[in-house]
């Protein structure tokens, strides 16, 4: 029944055409779209207008919410999401837009019987079943390539596909591709211990060292690097790189299934 009725609302909100003054702003701000497709670009617009008719928007702490940043935010997580299911952002019912980093609360056991209640400062959060929390300025940031691989909105979206399995938060969203899941845990685990090491030792990686965190910030500063940087994790890690493409179903680094192919055979040599 729900069903039915959220298809027949989609259908009626993509009675209307994508406005000027939206495309205006892809234009500007959203270079990401030069990769796609007419086709793709052409569906990326249907998930915006989707997107964002059928959330909360809401801006916090004297920040007025503006078209610009409800349209670069569906943007940013419609490419996320492009070659997966449309329902895949559904428990996603809010965005609160704060204009800068917020102090958030924070509560955590610190040892037997000891429990720790602290404040924060946050650039942004997502909630299982609950809103994704952002900060503007961040995601200005990365629009204007001030933060080099970095996208806060991917990041925090990225939490959301990993909560599909039911809520939990371990770096390891639904795979329905039984090859793609019986290498993922091996791939991960490695690029995760190489990312330790990297950033323990001063090393270069692509990803950012928030990714040691634990498994489930690794697998969000991952997705980040696979949409930002796709070349250069390519050349970083090519089995990293493929697993993500292998679950995102897309190749923002433009090489062709049978050139990641040869690469991933490549990299099997002793």
């Amino acid at each position: 029944m729900f069903g039915w009725w959220r298809r027949w609302r989609r259908g009626q909100i993509l009675k209307n055409p994508f406005p000027d003054d939206w495309n205006a702003i892809l234009q500007q701000s959203f270079p990401q779209q030069d990769r796609l497709s007419s086709e793709e670009q052409s569906l990326l617009r249907q998930r915006i207008q989707v997107f964002v008719a059928e959330k909360h928007w809401e801006g916090c702490r004297g920040l007025t919410m503006t078209d610009e940043i409800r349209v670069l935010v569906a943007a940013h997580a419609c490419l996320l999401t492009l070659k997966l299911s449309e329902d895949s952002l559904n428990r996603v019912l809010s965005i609160l837009v704060y204009p800068t980093a917020y102090v958030a609360k924070e509560i955590h056991q610190a040892g037997p019987g000891v429990v720790v209640h602290g404040r924060q400062l946050r650039a942004g959060e997502a909630w299982y079943r609950g809103p994704v929390i952002l900060s503007w300025e961040d995601i200005e940031a990365g629009i204007e390539r001030r933060t080099r691989g970095r996208n806060l909105v991917m990041h925090e979206f990225a939490h959301q596909l990993d909560m599909l399995n039911g809520g939990s938060v371990d770096g390891t969203p639904p795979l329905e591709d039984p090859a793609l899941r019986d290498r993922w845990d091996d791939v991960m685990e490695r690029a995760y211990r190489q990312l330790h090491q990297d950033c323990h030792h001063y090393g270069r990686n692509v990803l950012d060292c928030y990714g040691t965190t634990n498994r489930a910030e690794f697998f969000a500063v991952a997705t980040e690097a696979f949409f930002e940087s796709p070349r250069r994790l390519l050349r970083q890690d090519v089995d990293l790189y493929a697993i993500l493409a292998g679950y995102y179903r897309q190749d923002p680094a433009g090489i062709s299934r049978d050139e990641t192919d040869l690469l991933h055979s490549a990299s099997q040599v002793p």
